[in-house]
């Protein structure tokens, strides 16, 4: 099992702190990737005018805090999430999370990924594989994913009713959802953000989950690196 803090930055400052708190604890952290329109809420780089500097990351002109000790996860909870997901990439995201709600084009989001990954560029800058990951609303049914699941690497249920907030109560109903999903497809890494905790974890294990996202949980903790450990325990009982 997986643990990845999870980071809601609301200025590129504020996200240079987390990373720089988190290097040594976790080797991958979820960054919340938040527009304002596919959810209310917003989150660096649509905060503060603050686009323009990303784009000096996509454009390969500046590098991510700690990207030498550190690798992240973009969850784009964006609005057609095809027009970012490239720039996520050569950001230098190891994983980038679609949600399947926010597009009216799976397809062309499949299309663009795999294209990308045949660019030659590509496979000189970074020593990793990049992993695609569909992200479920709770209330979708997961037979919607079934033509796609042999083009994405992982899928990430959703553990609260109303994405897009940290610290809101765990939905139970996702616990069927992975339960689902694993009978399913057997070999598939289920990821489950939102929600996790340390009361909640084993059961998302039980169910078949093996990566585990938290975010308050793990913030809102007196001592960081005592919690992580203590999840990571969860995994080995």
């Amino acid at each position: 099992m997986e643990l990845i803090p999870a980071i809601m930055p609301r200025s590129f400052s504020e996200l240079r702190e987390a990373l720089e708190t988190i290097s040594g604890l976790a080797e991958t952290v979820q960054i919340d990737v938040m527009d304002g329109i596919f959810v209310p809420e917003k989150s660096w780089p649509y905060t503060d005018g603050d686009y323009e500097g990303f784009l000096t990351l996509a454009e390969g002109r500046d590098s991510f805090p700690q990207h030498e000790t550190v690798d992240f996860e973009a969850d784009l909870m964006v609005a057609n999430p095809e027009e970012e997901i490239l720039k996520w990439i050569r950001a230098g995201a190891r994983r980038v999370i679609v949600h399947y709600e926010s597009t009216a084009s799976f397809e062309r989001i499949i299309s663009l990924f795999k294209d990308r990954m045949h660019e030659k560029e590509l496979a000189d800058a970074y020593s990793k594989p990049i992993e695609l990951g569909v992200a479920l609303d709770i209330k979708t049914p997961n037979e919607l994913l079934d033509p796609w699941m042999r083009d994405v690497n992982f899928v990430q249920c959703m553990g609260i009713a109303k994405i897009g907030y940290q610290g809101q109560p765990f939905d139970e109903r996702v616990i069927e959802k992975v339960r689902d999903f694993r009978e399913r497809y057997p070999a598939c890494t289920i990821s489950v953000d939102g929600g996790v905790s340390l009361e909640t974890a084993p059961r998302l294990i039980v169910a078949g989950a093996n990566r585990l996202v938290a975010g308050s949980a793990i913030w809102e903790s007196e001592d960081l690196e005592e919690t992580i450990e203590m999840f990571r325990e969860l995994a080995q009982k």
